[in-house]
């Protein structure tokens, strides 16, 4: 879900701003987060769809390079 809010005081940009600089995260995130626990639902985020479980997770493996290995090599009888 998307919103685009208007008016926001310099006051609170610049609260909004401290917050998320001081905790590594993007002003949309400290806003979210301020929201969701002035308004009771902190914890209730939406389910991530990406494939960062996925970072740093890679594992050498002799076996599946060797199979690369030969599915890269190029015939040359085929390219004639």
């Amino acid at each position: 879900m998307q919103y685009t809010i208007r008016n926001i005081s310099k006051r609170l940009d610049k609260a909004l701003r401290t917050k998320a600089k001081a905790e590594g995260k993007s002003i949309n995130t400290a806003a979210i987060e301020a929201l969701e626990a002035a308004l009771g639902v902190a914890g209730d985020r939406p389910k991530r769809r990406d494939l960062a479980f996925l970072s740093g997770t890679w594992v050498d493996d002799p076996a599946f390079d060797k199979a690369i290995k030969e599915q890269r090599r190029i015939d040359p009888e085929l390219w004639k």
